[in-house]
């Protein structure tokens, strides 16, 4: 990657977008535990935890905070949004008298879906995080943070950059950092926890995914109540999970 500090026209009006959708995927022996699943995802992931992970991006990313908004939804469900700008501030809000002076189009939004309606049990966390930036911001500069802050069983991750800048002398350029893959960004040590992996490169048009589900964990992983491992249904609930993450991975039924 050029780290190389390129000298502009004017302000850097490229738009970056990372698209950080992940799944969580437990096992449950019978209704109460459903519920008791939904409660715990309430409690680990509402809106006032996905706001403080939101936080914790823009600082990573060298960001500043301009406003905050954060909804917890009945029966289930979160969502957060953080506006931003490029402007280095060490990620804390602006005074709000700003707020109106903002120009810039960036800022990070979080969904969370719970699910737990599923007849064998198998249920599943959903979070959509988009981290859109305008500027210099590079929003890959958060993904390992956001394989750390949830646990990640199977991952969508695309990467785009729109619009185009001008150089000093005038010559418009699409881009200002040049890279093969996302997997580039992504520490070696959570790669390894991975055992597919789909990784499509199209630089020429400025647009990458990559996709990635877990290695096969013991159920200890996925129940709620550990000592629940030596259950006779965890066999075959083993066998429906690891089924669930492959369709859904595959998007296939």
């Amino acid at each position: 990657m050029d780290k190389e500090k390129i000298k502009l026209s004017g302000f850097n009006n490229l738009t970056k977008v990372l698209s950080f959708n992940l799944y969580d995927f437990c096992i449950t022996l019978d209704d109460e535990q459903k519920s008791k699943y939904v409660s715990y995802i309430h409690d680990k992931y509402n809106a006032s935890k996905i706001t403080e992970i939101s936080t914790e991006i823009v600082k990573l990313i060298d960001a500043n905070i301009l406003a905050i908004s954060a909804q917890d939804y009945d029966p289930v469900g979160a969502s957060s949004m953080v506006l931003m700008s490029d402007v280095k501030g060490g990620g804390y809000p602006i005074p709000t008298a700003q707020v109106s002076m903002h120009l810039d189009k960036s800022h990070i939004t979080v969904h969370t879906y719970p699910d737990a309606a599923d007849p064998d049990g198998i249920c599943s966390f959903r979070v959509d995080i988009d981290i859109s930036t305008c500027g210099e911001i590079i929003p890959l500069d958060a993904i390992n943070y956001l394989f750390e802050a949830f646990e990640c069983d199977v991952v969508y991750i695309d990467y785009v950059v729109r619009g185009y800048t001008r150089l000093a002398d005038g010559k418009k350029i699409y881009n200002d950092h040049h890279f093969n893959s996302i997997l580039d960004f992504i520490k070696p040590e959570i790669k390894r926890n991975y055992t597919f992996l789909s990784d499509i490169n199209m630089p020429q048009d400025n647009t990458w995914q990559t996709k990635m589900m877990i290695k096969e964990m013991g159920p200890e992983n996925y129940l709620l109540n550990t000592e629940d491992k030596l259950h006779p249904d965890v066999p075959n609930k083993m066998k429906l999970l690891r089924e669930e993450m492959k369709e859904v991975y595959h998007m296939i039924h």
